[in-house]
């Protein structure tokens, strides 16, 4: 495989530590994103040092988490995250240990990860520690826990919802172990905070595999939320095809539960996610829209647009397109890329040229609305002479 190389800010942190005498290593996902040469999101550092040792070494640190060993080593405004090599102790609340013992071992940190993709360090010359055969798995394009798949699953439930995202985002397979140890433990993510599962769906929804949400439903794990027969892998894979925002992929994934008789409440479902208003709210409006049928032609499509907010006419959009494999955003966006008028804010003319003109008060926002009517489907008279004999014409009665 060929690898990507890490920013100068990240070698720099690495050296200033080698410097100071202790041990330090890239760590998790961006080593495993540089072997796969994708350019990481978000670079950790493990090193030897405690986070008193790493303080004075840089110029701006935020102890973002002392107890558990990290800080955040600022480089202008990106945030680098150290944390001290360490043993987890016993997890209660199936999140996050009761205690951490530091140890100057990077193998028995290694030990505490969750997968073995995300086991691997490399050290400033680009050596690879991978005591877990994170590297051939790799290879292998398969998600496998480090160590026992219970014993992870154990410590941290979300670690369940994670395996389907890694395997979505990067299209690997997955161990069977994992399967086996989620039909044991899957009763365990009722305890998981909404916010936490609901960060994980949309990273799904938001892959280029989101039919694996399927054995997410088969196997339990959104039962809280929505305790239906799972949908079928070949609706969840329709929402690939809409466009890669957050919004639009919640609006096809509800309009596939809806048809599907896995949820029957869009808004229902998206608030027990603690989705946010505005993305409730116009995926709620979207799919109460797609359920009349949606316009054939450009002139229904601004229509539509003019008598919705946009969220909400891309949402009944992406929803019919999920369901029915329709074109209908491609549409949308055609409408949008030529700068068509739909609404008033588009036409050529506004308000005070109609009181130029001597209209007043409610007159003015009755020809407004007949020159809007008239621009949707005459498109080419939306230029403010025609408008304003438009006008003249709308007063007199002439039409």
């Amino acid at each position: 495989m060929r690898e990507t190389t890490p920013p100068p800010y990240v070698t720099d942190i690495l050296s200033k530590l080698e410097q100071a005498g202790f041990a330090a290593y890239m760590v998790g996902g961006c080593v495993r994103d540089m072997l796969l040469s994708k350019r990481p999101f978000d670079w950790d550092i493990a090193t030897s040092a405690g986070p008193h040792e790493v303080t004075p070494l840089f110029r701006r640190v935020i102890p973002t988490g002392i107890a558990h060993g990290t800080v955040r080593v600022m480089c202008g405004k990106t945030g680098v995250e150290v944390t001290t090599f360490r043993i987890d102790g016993e997890y209660l609340d199936s999140r996050r240990p009761e205690s951490v013992a530091f140890t100057g071992d990077l193998v028995e940190d290694l030990r505490r990860r969750d997968f073995t993709i995300n086991a691997m360090a490399m050290d400033l010359s680009g050596r690879i520690t991978d005591p877990h055969g994170g590297r051939k798995d790799l290879e292998r394009r398969l998600i496998r826990c480090v160590g026992n798949a219970e014993d992870r699953f154990e410590e941290d439930a979300l670690r369940m919802f994670r395996a389907f995202r890694f395997a979505a985002r990067l299209g690997f397979s997955i161990d069977p172990a994992i399967f086996d140890a989620i039909k044991l433990l899957a009763p365990r993510a009722a305890a998981l905070s909404a916010e936490r599962v609901r960060d994980e769906l949309q990273r799904m929804l938001l892959s280029n595999n989101p039919e694996l949400l399927e054995p997410v439903f088969s196997l339990g794990l959104l039962d809280g939320y929505c305790p239906e027969p799972a949908p079928r892998p070949v609706f969840l894979k329709n929402i690939a095809s809409l466009p890669r925002l957050a919004m639009f992929r919640w609006a096809g994934f509800c309009a596939v539960l809806e048809s599907q008789g896995a949820i029957t409440s869009t808004s229902a479902f998206l608030r027990l996610l603690r989705l946010d208003s505005k993305t409730v709210r116009a995926c709620t409006r979207g799919m109460h829209l797609a359920q009349q049928p949606l316009p054939t032609t450009p002139v229904g499509w601004k229509r539509l647009l003019s008598e919705n907010d946009f969220e909400t006419v891309f949402c009944a959009a992406a929803a019919s397109d999920a369901v029915l494999r329709t074109s209908n955003i491609k549409a949308v966006r055609s409408i949008l890329r030529h700068g068509e008028c739909f609404t008033l804010g588009r036409l050529a003319i506004g308000g005070k040229d109609l009181e130029g003109i001597g209209l007043q008060g409610s007159e003015v926002g009755r020809v407004l609305r007949r020159l809007l009517a008239h621009v949707i489907e005459q498109p080419s008279d939306n230029n403010r002479d025609r408008l304003l004999a438009l006008a003249q014409d709308i007063v007199s009665g002439v039409i």
